[in-house]
């Protein structure tokens, strides 16, 4: 703005020489009016850029909430499939428990059969000694307690096989209401993706326009160092006993899987440097702590999206920005390799990755050089 600024009075001024003094005025004050318009656009132009970023923020969250829940349901579906098979293999128990009862009984009303039909009135006016009397009434008394035995235990078996299939045929509605509830989370996901995607697009010209995208990056770079440095004097003055990093220097493990798309040290824009690395990643990986540790901050940041930083002790701490979602909170410890976030596109990304940083004390070290060799 200022070049051409400088240029168009070098203008005015060259044409002086060659008009009179009312000229000139008129002439300045149509570059005054210039200058005064194009203020006027950059500041609707900003203004512009806050509006979008909000929006993107909100789609940052809606991404989230979606992630989280799509997560939940996928774990209650597999729960539910377990406890159907569990279900099916007791029904087959019964079933097998049912036939061989029915077996049983069909023995014994054979052997009742092949005993003779005779009955009690029969049996008492025929010939036949007494002991002998006795002893066949007893055998009749034995049999139809045995019939009357494996009766009840029939009509158990076939009560609760009636249960188990009506609570099979509950579980499975109860599955296919969740399988609907998943789909329409998918398809919100999917409406959030294009809504940031189309809010980022709307950020990109926006910037183009202005010609302030290098401002930009700066803005962001700044409102980034200014919370690592708050950061860091809160973790000064607390007495979380950790360890750091020191020890484990070039055995630490990624936080997440990908190709290095932009490396440590790297030109960002103009003079700006890469102070860590940018991963490629996939769509809801799982973003994993680099070491024990406890959260420091958890939260939506400027240009970085959803950022997570862990406090290593000793002066140590990593920061993963872009994600989907945040899963830990402030205050929460964690271990090494526990899952902290899910890979995202958040804070006007145009692809998925994770923005990863190692700093101690407040001084941006290369991960590289800390983690285990790709």
């Amino acid at each position: 703005m200022r070049r051409c600024y400088l240029f168009v009075v070098l203008l005015v001024l060259a044409c002086a020489s060659h008009a009179n003094t009312e000229r000139t005025k008129d002439d300045l004050n149509q570059v005054q009016e210039q200058l005064k318009n194009t203020n006027k656009t950059f500041k609707e132009q900003q203004a512009l850029l806050d509006k979008t970023e909000k929006n993107l923020k909100k789609a940052d969250l809606a991404i989230a909430e979606s992630s989280k829940k799509l997560k939940q349901l996928k774990f209650d579906v597999e729960l539910n499939l377990t406890e159907q098979a569990t279900l099916k293999d007791k029904i087959k128990s019964l079933e097998i428990d049912k036939k061989n009862q029915q077996s049983a009984l069909a023995a014994q009303l054979r052997s009742a059969f092949m005993t003779g039909n005779h009955d009690y009135g029969k049996l008492l006016l025929s010939q036949d000694q007494v002991q002998n009397v006795e002893r066949t009434l007893n055998y009749y008394q034995y049999l139809n307690n045995a019939r009357i035995k494996e009766l009840e235990k029939l009509k158990t078996t076939l009560i609760e096989l009636e249960n188990s299939r009506q609570l099979l045929a509950q579980n499975q509605t109860q599955l296919e209401e969740l399988l609907t509830t998943q789909q329409q989370q998918q398809e919100k996901l999917v409406v959030a993706k294009k809504e940031q995607k189309a809010n980022y697009q709307s950020l990109k010209s926006t910037l183009q326009k202005t010609q302030s995208q290098l401002v930009y990056l700066k803005q962001n770079e700044q409102v980034l160092k200014q919370t690592l440095e708050q950061l860091n004097q809160e973790l000064i003055e607390s007495e979380v006993k950790l360890i750091g990093l020191q020890k484990q220097k070039g055995k630490l493990d990624w936080p997440s899987h990908g190709k290095l798309a932009h490396r440590f040290g790297q030109k960002k824009h103009g003079s700006l440097r890469w102070k860590g690395v940018l991963m490629n990643g996939k769509e809801g990986a799982p973003v994993k702590t680099i070491a024990d540790g406890q959260v420091l901050f958890a939260d939506w940041l400027k240009g970085f999206g959803w950022v997570i930083v862990i406090d290593h002790g000793k002066g140590f701490m990593s920061l993963y920005g872009h994600s989907q979602a945040l899963l830990k909170e402030v205050g929460d410890k964690v271990r090494a390799g526990e899952q902290i976030a899910l890979v995202g596109q958040s804070g006007g990304q145009s692809n998925p990755s994770l923005y990863f940083e190692i700093r101690h004390k407040g001084r941006a070290v290369n991960p590289i050089k800390w983690c285990r060799r790709i």
